[in-house]
């Protein structure tokens, strides 16, 4: 039921349709909700790679509408089982490719990664929160895996799925809400 349930909430968010307010959050993690009750879904997506489902994405907002000046949440449900170290090096690979230069800042970005990021087995889920002025917040199967308290950070690992330069510039579209 709990399934059905994600995928009528997906489905109506990747068409643009209206939710109920907070009808979304419920794919949140409990300790994240409790945080705010604003959380609403703004969009969602699959990201693709030769064809192969890696994962669907949703995007939430505390607030009616996406700014990168208020939090928040991009939810990714794995669609296989990638390891650790891949999340990492993937990450890390993709913030330099946006233009992250700093090869002492990306290593040390990239212990942290390693810290918050659990390997994962199709069907999981990693909410990642954007706290502005604070860094992010991760979680694995609903509970805090850490914290990594650097803005930059954030805005640099989230900028893998909304900065424009995105490798995946629909998704990106349909997580801000802009495409059907």
């Amino acid at each position: 039921m709990r399934a059905i349930r994600c995928f009528l909430i997906l489905l109506a968010v990747s068409l643009g349709l209206p939710l109920a307010a907070n009808e979304g959050a419920r794919a949140l993690p409990e300790a994240l909700r409790s945080q705010t009750s604003e959380w609403r879904p703004l969009g969602a997506g699959e990201m693709t790679w030769f064809g192969l489902r890696l994962y669907d994405a949703q995007l939430w907002t505390a607030g009616p509408s996406f700014r990168g000046a208020s939090p928040y949440a991009l939810a990714l449900t794995y669609a296989r089982d990638f390891s650790a170290e891949r999340l990492v090096d993937t990450s890390v690979e993709e913030m330099r490719r946006l233009g992250m230069r700093d090869e002492a800042t990306l290593e040390r970005w990239r212990a942290e990664l390693a810290r918050v990021f659990p390997d994962v087995r199709k069907g999981d889920v990693i909410v990642g929160v954007h706290w502005p002025d604070r860094g992010a917040a991760f979680y694995h199967r609903g509970q805090l895996t850490g914290e990594v308290r650097d803005p930059a950070f954030a805005r640099a690992f989230f900028g893998i799925w909304l900065d424009p330069r995105t490798r995946a510039p629909e998704l990106r579209s349909r997580l801000l809400g802009s495409a059907l």
